[in-house]
């Protein structure tokens, strides 16, 4: 333990209109992580209330204040805060103290011994409403079936990540629903523990139903970048390539019935699906084509990073 309390720790907590709960979670990281060398990164998504001038007052060395100059979402939010990070070990939480510090010294171990990459956390007695459950468990349900990831609680947001594994990730959109997800797909080895859950202290939740069909959305995202990211040729240009065919033999199947028994075709409906293959097989073809000239863009471009950070504050002192 004594290697890992002198290892330099990242706690990585994005936050949007939470006045009254920032001071209270400093307070329980403090006693939490007592012995430890670490630094509490705040990331401000452009709150409309007093949360930026709370952690600014606080004149605490340990807390770091990433403001951003408009609000990007938590993905972006957590994105810009690993990004921040110095740390060999970054964790991330939630800002609403619904995660619970006290777990952090439990989940250390298992990526200081190796056996993991990521450790991320299986909520007990979730203490949210139905509103926050059902999506949870619809999302859950959707990534057991459509990987082989048997990842019990993806909406989990108490996670420790390897410093390498944390930096790797490419977070946007919407996806920190999925950061364990991706985290595999870079090649992580994932531990999942049982941590505790509290009900929200102060302010309201951000989540609603409506989050079923974005996680939907970032689901089916996520299975084409696994499969087909690098050669989207592949998925486009095979089904172009099938409705290319079926078309064409359609369409000689009609000029047979039209020249070699002298039957009328132009009243056919078959006519027209068989024009209507071949149109959309070429165009799901030159899609393949084309995303295949910007993934090469993609990779041969500069890396830009999609949030832009307005000050960076360091016990409510400029940096």
């Amino acid at each position: 333990m004594e290697v890992l309390t002198h290892s330099l720790l990242s706690i990585v907590i994005p936050l949007y209109n939470e006045e009254d709960n920032v001071t209270l979670l400093t307070e329980k990281i403090h006693e939490s992580l007592k012995g430890y060398t670490y630094q509490i990164i705040y990331v401000d998504d452009f709150s409309t209330d007093a949360t930026r001038k709370v952690v600014a007052d606080m004149a605490d060395p340990k807390v770091h204040l990433v403001c951003l100059k408009k609000n990007y979402g938590q993905s972006l939010a957590l994105a810009a805060g690993i990004d921040y990070a110095e740390g060999e070990y970054i964790i991330t939480m939630d800002g609403d103290l619904q995660n619970d510090p006290g777990d952090i010294p439990m989940m250390l171990p298992h990526v200081l011994d190796g056996s993991a990459d990521v450790v991320t956390g299986i909520r007990q007695k979730r203490k949210d409403s139905l509103v926050k459950k059902i999506p949870s468990k619809i999302a859950n349900f959707l990534v057991r079936r459509a990987t082989k990831l048997d990842i019990k609680d993806n909406g989990c947001a108490l996670k420790v990540f390897t410093r390498t594994i944390a930096k790797d990730l490419n977070l946007y959109g919407e996806m920190h629903r999925f950061i364990t997800l991706l985290a595999y797909l870079e090649g992580a080895q994932i531990k999942q523990v049982p941590v505790r859950h509290h009900a929200r202290n102060a302010g309201v939740s951000k989540y609603g139903l409506e989050r079923v069909f974005k996680v939907i959305a970032d689901l089916m995202l996520l299975l084409f970048i696994r499969k087909y990211f690098q050669r989207p040729i592949h998925l486009f240009g095979i089904f172009g390539v099938l409705l290319i065919m079926l078309g064409i033999a359609i369409n000689a199947y009609l000029l047979i019935v039209k020249f070699g028994f002298g039957q009328d075709i132009g009243t056919r409906p078959l006519l027209i699906f068989g024009m209507m293959f071949i149109l959309g097989g070429i165009q799901l073809f030159t899609i393949g084509i084309v995303m295949e000239l910007l993934i090469r863009t993609y990779y041969e471009s500069q890396s830009k990073r999609p949030y832009r950070v307005k000050n960076v504050l360091i016990g409510g002192k400029p940096s």
